[in-house]
Order: structure tokens, then sequence, then C-alpha cells
């Protein structure tokens, strides 16, 4: 772990990142790519030292309210934010302050921060994201090793459904020869139907590698399923989509059971959903993406 002072924490579309870096050890990771430039080993946490400070900042000089959003490069509740609590007080900030918020995350450990979460989308919205991408338990440990496993965050996911918190589930990536199953896509759905998720986000059956992350997978593969790198390599060679052979069929299902169970499943309605701030004292309604 080492500390940086950075120079901003909102982006554009008033997304944020605490940390860089991360310890899940999950081996399709995106975030390891090179074009991200990070100058530091993966697992050496680059933590923002003044993100508090400049979060709030931000939130003061914030003209309308919106919804706040966190999670996409690096999950907020690695292990080392159980020793920091940097999200206890951003999510002080954020309550304090009247927005919204939306988080992605693998870990259980949001469930600290329960009572925070509650309050929030009390007020305004606040909706949880949750990545699950293997039904089977054994292989979840070998794909995302150092996280909770699917099991556990279906618990989570249950939770947050009996406290009146939406959710949302990212279905990705799911790994050609791997996970790309009807057995693992079907067990998930389930899932997402019992704990009645607001919708499922899916931009197809596989996964995207490029310099840097490809490397990391490729040698997990070499550890964990021998032989079957050379696969990879006979069949996408140094592509950056790596569609699965079953990728319209499983779709097929995975919209089929999606309308079944009456969870949307149109990426776009999602993605405009998490972006409607919505103060629910006054019903007003507004999109982050036209602040």
């Amino acid at each position: 772990m080492h500390y940086v002072e950075a120079k901003g924490i909102l982006s554009a579309r008033n997304g944020m990142n605490l940390f860089r870096g991360c310890t899940h050890g999950c081996i399709y990771c995106d975030s390891r790519s090179k074009c991200y430039h990070m100058e530091h080993a993966f697992e050496d946490i680059e933590v923002k030292g003044n993100a508090v400070g400049l979060l709030e900042a931000a939130l003061r000089r914030k003209r309308k309210k919106c919804m706040i959003g966190t999670g996409a490069m690096t999950d907020p509740y690695i292990p080392l934010e159980a020793d920091l609590g940097l999200m206890r007080k951003v999510l002080s900030l954020i309550l304090e302050y009247g927005f919204g918020f939306t988080v992605q995350t693998k870990s259980d450990r949001i469930l600290r921060d329960m009572d925070l979460l509650c309050r929030i989308n009390e007020q305004t919205k606040c909706v949880v994201q949750m990545t699950l991408t293997t039904y089977d338990e054994k292989l979840c440990k070998k794909l995302e090793p150092n996280v909770c496993t699917t099991k556990r965050r279906f618990e989570v996911l249950k939770e947050m459904r009996d406290a009146g918190i939406p959710t949302v589930v990212w279905l990705s990536p799911l790994l050609p020869f791997i996970n790309d199953t009807e057995e693992n896509i079907s067990g998930i759905l389930e899932m997402c139907r019992e704990a009645k998720v607001y919708g499922i986000i899916c931009f197809g059956m596989g996964l995207t590698l490029r310099d840097g992350n490809r490397e990391y997978f490729y040698k997990q593969l070499d550890s964990l399923f021998p032989r079957l790198k050379e696969k990879y390599i006979q069949c996408y060679g140094f592509q950056y989509e790596i569609p699965s052979p079953r990728n319209d069929y499983l779709m097929d299902l995975f919209h089929r059971k999606c309308a079944e169970y009456g969870i949307i499943h149109d990426n776009d309605r999602i993605f405009g959903y998490l972006s409607c701030f919505e103060e629910k004292n006054s019903g007003e309604q507004l999109s982050l993406w036209d602040l």
C-alpha cells in the first residue's frame, strides 16, 4: 500500500475510485491492462489519501444533486478498506449533502456500511451492483480467489432486498470453455430471481483481453487449467474480444429467463436507472449524464 495526493476525485460522469490496484486476484481482471498506465505493482494498492476532502469540496460545488458512483475500476471493498474505513467517510458525506449513490463490488464487506446505505436510500436512491460470474463454488474460488464466493454474494443481495435497497447484477465475464455453460447461467439467474434484483447487465458471453491482463490471464490458465491457454491462442489469437462459441444460445437463454423472471435485461435501460437521481421527498429525477 502507498498513498498519493490526487488532483481530483470525480469524473465527468460523477464516478470515483478511492484506490488503484486490487488484491481480489480475479484471473480475468481488465484493470491490469497496460492502457490504464498503472506505474506500480497491481497488488501494491495506491490509496488517494486526500479523497475524502476532494469529494466534500466537489459535492459542495455541485449545482444539482446527482448519483455518485464508485467501483468501476477498483472494488472499493478490498481487504484494505476494512482497516482504512474510507467508504464510511465517503458514504457519510454523500448522505450529508443529499446525493444518490451506486457502487460496484464483489465483497460482503459492504454489509459493514448497511446503515449508511439504507439512510441514503431512504433519502434519495442507493443501488448496489454485484458481480456474479460463476455458480459453481469450487470454480469460483479458482477464478476469484481472494474475495467471497458467489453463494455469499447471493446472501448479500438478499440482505439488500430485505432492506429495500435495489440491486443490479453484472453477469460478466463468462470465460470460454470454463464457465460459459447453461448450468452456470441458469444457476446465477435463479439466484437473481430469488434476490429480486432490478436488472442484470450482460454484454455477451465472453471476455476481453488486452496487453497486461492477457498475460496474467494466460499465466493463470497454465496454473489452473493446463493446456487451455493453447486452445485460447488457437481459437482467438491475440484479439481483444473473446466471444464464447456458445454466445448465441446462451444469450437467448439469458434473455428468455430474465423475461420470465421479470428482471430488466436491457443494458441501456439499466444504465439509465443507475444514472437517474431521485429525491424521494419531492419526486425529482435528474440524470447525471445531463449535469
